[in-house]
């Protein structure tokens, strides 16, 4: 007994410790964000700053048009996690309850599009963006317009289904037990029925938890903003941290003061969802 105990109390020292060092980058941020570019390039470093200035995020959010960059994450963010919920729920209820051909080949297919960089379908997914029929002035032939680009479609679209929140609701749903399925036929139900009357209302921790996971990615994502905008006025937060970085020279303290409020709104999330995002973690099998 006194073996498990202490392997428990050696787990949460290890646990802790590496809580600590997770932390230290956030905290060294925030406190940088009250410092002076004096301080933060003196030579030697104090991790407090010797005198607070609060006026940091003012100036930070006066440099942008932060609100139309705040708006356009969110509306982006948004649509991609509800879009991405129902699509991934359905796929994975399909493939874990449902009785077709070809079945396993197909889900194959969805592991094999883990494995795939998202860098070598970027050109792709690009041109077929611009190229996309009868959207932003193109013929029926994709010809003669923009498509997408520079629009919230072209923000959204590609990221709107995935081949890890599908592997995870399937193996989530693989956890029901049969029972539900034989009951609900024998009471007549339709598949379609099953999925949001009987499989949807029980299914919060795995949502919460690809609701967590798509919600960081959308948020964070730099590199395809960057190269599907080409105008000020659809910059997302991502984005709009740049104006910080000069050629010569970098604002740190205006720039974790931007980054501070821009990471805010996923730690909200996350506390918001925990219950659920572990209560997912830990239901969620791998079941073959």
């Amino acid at each position: 007994m006194s073996i498990k105990r202490n392997s428990r109390f050696l787990l949460s020292v290890v646990l802790l410790a590496v809580a600590v060092v997770m932390l230290v980058p956030f905290v060294i941020m925030v406190l940088t964000s009250f410092k002076t570019m004096g301080e933060i390039q003196s030579p030697t470093f104090t991790l407090f700053p010797k005198e607070w200035h609060f006026d940091n995020y003012a100036e930070a959010l006066s440099r942008g048009d932060w609100a139309r960059y705040f708006f356009n994450s969110f509306v982006v963010t948004a649509i991609t996690v509800i879009i991405s919920l129902v699509l991934n729920s359905m796929a994975g209820y399909a493939f874990a309850r449902l009785r077709f051909p070809g079945r396993n080949v197909l889900f194959f297919s969805v592991l094999i599009g883990i494995m795939v960089p998202a860098q070598t379908t970027m050109i792709p997914t690009f041109l077929m963006m611009k190229q996309f029929p009868l959207a932003g002035g193109n013929d029926l032939f994709g010809q003669g317009g923009i498509g997408f680009i520079n629009s919230y479609t072209g923000l959204i679209l590609p990221f709107i289904a995935g081949s890890f929140g599908i592997f995870l609701c399937r193996q989530f749903f693989l956890n029901f037990p049969r029972a539900l399925d034989e009951a609900a036929q024998i009471d007549g139900a339709s598949k379609l029925r099953v999925f949001f009357q009987i499989y949807l209302p029980l299914s919060k921790p795995i949502l919460a938890t690809l609701a967590i996971f798509k919600t960081t990615s959308a948020w964070n994502d730099y590199m395809w903003p960057l190269i599907m905008t080409n105008t000020p006025e659809m910059r997302t937060v991502q984005l709009g941290l740049t104006i910080f970085r000069g050629e010569t020279n970098v604002e740190w303290n205006l720039l974790m003061a931007a980054t501070t409020l821009v990471v805010l709104p996923l730690i909200l999330l996350f506390l918001a969802a925990q219950k659920y995002f572990v209560q997912g973690i830990v239901t969620t099998g791998l079941k073959a």
